[in-house]
């Protein structure tokens, strides 16, 4: 259903520029999904602001795509609008001496290429992950290296209404893979605690650790990263594996040779392929094991 004009006329007027029935598929890892209704970029927080008070007012739901790297979109694509952070919210700024303050949409991998260059040091925890600083906050992303609660000290959010608001760590409830953020918030930046690590360290342990994943994972095919949580005291792909399921196919949707917990879309898988897959997997740990396995892929749009 198209945005009604006057709700895309009042977001012009706030300098925000809705494309109509934008395809999803490509701007997602797994290369699958429908279309938005509507798709914005949002390049400032008074335009974030804007966008979430006039989509309220007009009911219309806001979704922020970050980078797609842990989204399931349905092949029927997202009703209201779907917005990407850019511009100043997808910064990289240092104080003399103070905290790292990080746009909401700056992707990961960005980050971690000018932390590079500035010798700024304690988030390699995610390298390797491929989404965004929104989407690390609000997933409290991490690997083997730690989680991004272990560094932040506060992340400013935009609510559904458009209020503009600064919550502490704690006050963001961060846990394995999940957090507290009230519904509709967007994360417009977040602010961290660097050490004063070796900067040349630093690089080396980033390095050996893309490098474990190109090992270990399947990084050359569209995928979403690690599909489970991890069940407290167990991994998710050695239950995976040990039910048999490496290389499980359903449509083009396989469950990966490499590593058990990785889904892939070895070409023209649908959504439909993926979540059904998905949901057989559960099933199937579920009768061998007693565990029932949590995603940590979140599905969008409307199924």
């Amino acid at each position: 259903m198209p945005l009604s004009p006057d709700l895309v006329d009042a977001l012009a007027a706030a300098s925000v520029q809705v494309a109509p029935d934008e395809p999803l598929a490509k701007k997602t890892w797994w290369r699958v999904g429908g279309a938005a209704d509507g798709y914005a970029e949002v390049e400032s927080l008074l335009q974030l602001s804007a966008v979430q008070r006039l989509c309220a007012e007009a009911s219309c739901p806001v979704f922020p795509l970050g980078n797609a790297s842990n989204l399931l979109i349905s092949d029927l694509g997202i009703r209201g609008l779907v917005i990407r952070l850019t511009g100043e919210l997808a910064r990289a700024d240092r104080h003399p001496d103070g905290p790292l303050e990080l746009g909401g949409g700056l992707k990961l991998v960005s980050f971690l290429r000018k932390a590079s260059q500035e010798g700024w040091t304690g988030l390699e925890m995610v390298a390797g992950v491929p989404g965004t600083i929104g989407g690390a906050v609000r997933m409290n992303a991490g690997t083997r290296l730690g989680e991004i609660s272990d560094r932040i000290l506060s992340a400013g959010l935009v609510l559904a209404d458009g209020t503009i608001e600064s919550r502490s760590a704690e006050e963001l409830g961060l846990s394995y893979r999940t957090s507290l953020l009230p519904d509709g918030a967007v994360v417009a930046w977040a602010r961290f605690t660097l050490t004063d690590s070796d900067p040349e360290q630093s690089k080396a342990l980033v390095a050996e650790h893309l490098d474990y994943r190109a090992r270990t994972q399947p990084t050359d095919v569209p995928t979403c990263g690690s599909t489970f949580r991890n069940p407290q005291g167990d991994h998710a792909g050695r239950l995976i594996e040990a039910t048999g399921l490496k290389g499980l196919t359903i449509g083009a949707a396989q469950v990966s040779d490499k590593h058990a917990n990785f889904i892939v879309n070895t070409g023209g898988a649908t959504a439909a392929d993926l979540r059904a897959l998905i949901e057989e997997v559960q099933r199937r740990v579920l009768e061998a094991h007693g565990v029932q396995l949590q995603r940590e892929v979140h599905y969008a749009g409307e199924w």
